[in-house]
């Protein structure tokens, strides 16, 4: 209704006159009350800040406290695993007063086996967490970790998870001690959604892939935040500070946000500027009806003289009207003055255009189901929210559902439990960031056993100024995995037995004369088969941590089990060997000694190999960014001493995705293994180069300067633009975005330096990429 009458240029003109008087008359009441307001809006701005520092700094010692706690607890636990299941409920009892820091306490072994919980005794049967994230994290990192929320094994309530590795007398890993923080159990979390901002505002907590953990306004837990509200957005990238937020249907409010230490989480705080400016609002309230008085008198009597003013304009108006609704199918006449003809010819026009891009919109659908129709795998179109717009016969049968039953249901509502989060953040940067999103994750069916795996690839459909869904091919991969899972299995065993019959055991008698000896034993001490009465201890020598070990040490010592030492024979071979000795009769005149020489040499290249893949990227063979990060770090803690800065470089490729959509994926990873190539020869041997990711890069300088860098990165940048690689007859190649920026002393780490050296690629890319741009380390306000 409010369209229609802003249809007319004479309501158009009554609404400008109104509009004039009313500009007046706020102008002069609001350069009065702007200073106020202005005032009354930083004071507000700073005391939301320094709640949210206040609450956020609290959190982050209270975790911290449990987080040392428990790992102080678990340094005290040393066992083996046999030990671990035996006396885990004892340990935990012995550990009752940590329940007034946590909810539940668990100790699960290196399997993911629960093996006691307190005070929920009733958790243990049948509960593995092999496959929880926190589990995962613990065993694989071996350091103490506070894990993302999860719907616990306590009737699916949420909460969060601190854990510390245990490790056994060998420093092995042997499980975990775990404390759980239910996110709606009686605990600091409750205080945290009770504290008030004013009397209408309230605090959030929220991690940085939008999960709310605790909400002062509703008490929800466990949902997803509304990522589309700006301030939100920018606090989930690593924003602090605060702003005034108002998004579509909301009232305004003033948000502040803090990034919390220990976690990726951020304490939010929302306070309506109702409630802020109530003082500002009821002033603004008296002169509101004094101005709607002057108002009541003034539209009338503009109202009537616009429109006899404007009355050539009505018949142009009605046919436009009845065009617009259907009722008439002719274009509008072009007639009356030289303005309502060329406003007439434009409408004509766009309403033209717009028949024709619907009718070839209508085509291309037609055309994309009668494609999709008898294709192999499964496709489905969803729409930027992620409903589900159409799904082709392969996907029906794979899910067994029909089409109806699917229509307009959410994508994500298909996906498995476990793999919904994850599946979610990929689909949401395929749709933000125009890439491709590959993944492999669990389907529901109605089949048994109630879902299917699935390798899926997500493309985004859109146009150039906005996105209007994806498609995603899904293809069933539930069988070729359960064959890579036999394999696997048989190749174990095989494993198993060669390692058996590889094994060196030989018998010696206490003065050390062989007794005994099989083909592999014979083998290490270089003898054959003439091995029996041949002194054992003169034939080998031992080295333990560079230590030789002497014969009183096997004859009176204790038993060795899986000790890694290094053998060298009378023939100057050397071993790397996996030491077991055993006593049989010990102190009886025929005590015996039982070695079990196992070759550890191929175990020992195997950690090299599995250490080196670790800690690089497997296409380009450079520095992954695990690694980098250990090195940004260790430049971070010699900033303060260097007199010339090390610096930062981060690479961005431009234009990537035609070359894989045009060439092919084995092109796009010739071009990333070139490019790694030419990274490597332009820098010094002293600098890093890493692969991020994707088609991102970054070189650490140590030592550079950023003048130096500048030269360096501009010569990369033009090299880079010059390489191409030909494939069928095209030439394919990329330029690159190049931010740098020192690393300085008064960085707090890796993540505030590779921010900023980011910015410097997104500066590049908006002033249209192929470009070098240095950002300068902020000012040390530290005074040193």
């Amino acid at each position: 209704m409010i369209k229609l009458w802003f249809s007319s240029l004479a309501n158009r003109a009554v609404a400008l006159v109104v509009a004039f008087v009313l500009v007046t008359a706020v102008v002069v009441a609001s350069v009065s009350s702007a200073l106020s307001r202005a005032e009354l809006e930083h004071q507000a701005h700073q005391q939301v800040e320094v709640i949210v520092g206040m609450v956020a700094g609290d959190l982050d010692q209270k975790l911290a406290l449990r987080r040392d706690v428990l790992s102080h607890v678990a340094t005290e636990i040393l066992a083996s695993d046999a030990l671990l299941q035996n006396r885990a409920r004892v340990v935990l009892r012995q550990q009752a007063s940590l329940l007034r820091l946590f909810d539940a306490l668990l100790i699960i072994d290196a399997t993911g086996e629960l093996l006691a919980a307190n005070p929920r005794d009733d958790l243990i049967p049948g509960f593995n967490a092999s496959e929880r994230p926190y589990f995962k994290a613990v065993s694989s990192q071996l350091v103490p970790i506070i894990s993302e929320p999860y719907l616990t094994h306590i009737d699916g309530e949420p909460g969060v998870m601190i854990a510390a590795p245990l490790f056994d007398h060998r420093k092995r890993f042997a499980g975990m001690i775990g404390g759980l923080i239910l996110l709606n159990g009686d605990n600091f979390m409750r205080d945290f959604s009770s504290i008030r901002v004013g009397d209408a505002g309230y605090l959030r907590l929220i991690t940085r892939r939008g999960v709310v953990l605790a909400d002062g306004s509703d008490g929800r837990v466990m949902s997803p935040v509304d990522a589309r509200q700006s301030s939100v957005a920018r606090a989930m990238e690593g924003f602090e500070g605060s702003l005034r937020d108002a998004s579509a249907g909301e009232s305004p409010t003033i948000n502040a946000y803090r990034q919390m230490v220990q976690v990726p989480w951020f304490v939010a705080a929302v306070w309506p500027e109702a409630d802020a400016f109530a003082s500002v609002n009821r002033m603004r309230d008296s002169f509101s009806w004094t101005l709607l008085l002057v108002l009541v008198l003034l539209v009338p009597l503009a109202f009537w003289f616009f429109h006899r003013l404007l009355r050539p304009l009505r018949d142009l108006s009605v046919q436009i009207y009845q065009r617009h609704t259907g009722e008439r199918q002719m274009p509008v006449s072009e007639i009356g003055g030289r303005e309502i003809r060329n406003v007439a010819r434009v409408f004509n026009m766009v309403r033209h255009e717009r028949d024709e891009i619907l009718r070839s919109l209508a085509e291309r659908e037609a055309f994309f189901r009668s494609l999709t129709q008898d294709a192999p795998i499964g496709i489905v179109h969803s729409n930027i929210l992620g409903r589900i717009e159409f799904v082709n016969p392969a996907l029906l049968n794979i899910l067994g559902e029909t089409a109806e039953q699917l229509a307009q249901q959410y994508l994500i509502s298909r996906v498995a439990g476990e793999d919904r989060v994850t599946a979610m953040v990929g689909w949401r940067r395929a749709l933000t960031r125009r890439r491709f999103y590959r993944g492999r994750l669990r389907l529901l069916t109605t089949r048994s056993p109630g879902y299917v795996w699935v390798d899926t690839m997500t493309s985004v459909v859109d146009l150039p100024d906005q996105a209007l869904g994806t498609i995603t091919i899904v293809r069933d991969v539930t069988q070729e995995m359960r064959f890579e899972k036999a394999l696997r299995e048989e190749q174990q065993r095989a494993d198993s037995i060669l390692d058996v019959l590889q094994e060196g055991v030989l018998m010696v008698d206490k003065a050390g004369l062989v007794r005994y000896a099989n083909d592999a034993a014979g083998e290490f001490l270089a003898l054959g088969d003439d091995c029996i009465g041949k002194n054992f201890f003169e034939t080998v020598t031992f080295r333990y941590d560079n230590h030789k070990m002497e014969p009183e040490e096997f004859q009176e010592g204790e038993e060795i089990d899986n000790r890694y030492v290094t053998l060298e024979n009378s023939q100057s071979q050397v071993y790397d060997i996996d030491l077991t000795m055993l006593h049989l009769r010990r102190g009886e005149h025929e005590e015996r000694l039982v070695f079990v020489l196992r070759d550890d040499s191929e175990r020992r290249r195997e950690e090299e190999r599995l250490s080196w893949e670790a800690t690089h990227d497997a296409l380009t063979q450079l520095v992954n960014r695990r690694a980098f990060t250990a090195a940004l770090l260790k430049a971070l803690a010699e900033a303060p001493h260097q007199a010339t800065p090390a610096v930062l470089m981060m690479i961005d490729l431009d234009h990537f995705k035609p070359v894989n959509d045009q060439g092919g994926h084995l092109v796009g990873d010739d071009l990333l293994k070139r490019l790694a190539d030419l990274f490597q020869s332009a820098v010094r041997q002293s600098d890093t180069v890493a692969r991020l990711g994707g088609d991102e890069f970054a070189v650490l300088l140590p030592g550079c300067g950023l003048d130096r860098a500048e030269a360096l990165a501009e010569n990369l940048r033009s090299r880079v633009e010059a390489l191409k690689v030909q494939h069928d007859g095209r030439s394919f190649g990329v330029t690159v975005s190049i931010g740098l920026t020192p690393v300085s002393a008064g960085d707090s780490g890796p993540r505030e330096v590779m921010a900023r050296a980011d910015e410097g690629c997104y500066i590049a890319k908006s002033r249209g990429r192929n470009a070098v741009v240095s950002v300068p380390a902020p000012p040390d306000d530290t005074g040193l």
